[in-house]
């Protein structure tokens, strides 16, 4: 991809995108620009060949398709001091703020300029992404650049805007609400015997494997809990004793918390 990339305020998740479109082939690392307040956070990047900058404007100047990694209470006033830099003939702004519909950013720029929300997740890291993108725009070649992008870390599926909020609940904050679930996992294995290192190497590939049942035999997850839960057995015991104090129904009212703070 010949396409100059910026990512505007690389945080966690900027770096993790950054750090899979680093490692992807087709992407030339000297087409990257990233840009933060303080930019020795990521100076590591430097040595990929990755343009490093606390200048915003200099990064929109140089690139074409824009990133903005902002928190939704900055990136509408950050928008405003860089629209005079946009193209809408060049540019293509790539918003992950939660919450900040195309409308919001298309008000604050003042222009008909290509918007796409996307919503990634950390794993875009090890570029096992899942990538929820959203735009107004007719053209097909805007969608096709930014799920090129995002495609480098992972796997994008394209949704209406009115479920960006609950993608970013069940794709975004669902890293956190997994990886405490392993984390549980693994603190059961201490007490029943293992050290911290063997239960953390049996639970993550067993997680692994779970999901790569699904991914690849698109089978629903009961249909592969009924194969291992036999009669009488400790499998069915261990369920139920989940259930009996409220696994599903908190993980559930946990996710539903999390949608109502987004839409205060």
């Amino acid at each position: 991809m010949k396409n100059t990339i910026a990512i505007i305020g690389c945080g966690n998740l900027g770096k993790a995108i950054l750090h899979g479109l680093v490692e992807d082939e087709h992407i030339s690392a000297t087409n990257l620009y990233a840009t933060k307040r303080h930019p020795e956070d990521i100076e590591s990047f430097r040595s990929s060949g990755v343009k490093i900058s606390n200048d915003n404007h200099e990064a929109v100047k140089s690139s074409e398709i824009l990133v903005f990694g902002l928190k939704p209470y900055t990136i509408l006033n950050v928008l405003e001091e860089l629209k005079e830099d946009l193209d809408p003939s060049r540019h293509i702004v790539v918003s992950l703020a939660t919450g900040i519909s195309i409308r919001q950013i298309k008000d604050v720029i003042g222009m008909e300029i290509p918007v796409v929300r996307a919503m990634p997740n950390t794993a875009s890291d090890v570029m096992e992404s899942l990538t929820c993108l959203c735009t107004e725009s007719e053209n097909p070649e805007i969608l096709a650049k930014v799920q090129y992008v995002f495609d480098c870390i992972g796997t994008t599926i394209v949704i209406d805007e009115n479920l960006m909020e609950s993608a970013t609940v069940l794709g975004a904050c669902g890293i956190a609400y997994v990886l405490r679930f392993i984390r549980a996992m693994i603190q059961g294995g201490i007490q029943i015997g293992f050290d911290s290192v063997t239960a953390s190497k049996i639970v993550t590939q067993t997680v692994k494997g779970a999901s790569e049942l699904l991914i690849q035999r698109k089978n629903h997850p009961e249909f592969e809990i009924d194969k291992v839960t036999t009669p009488r057995g400790c499998t069915i015991v261990g369920i139920n004793e989940m259930e009996h104090n409220g696994f599903s129904s908190a993980l559930i009212k946990g996710l539903i918390a999390s949608f109502e703070e987004i839409e205060k």
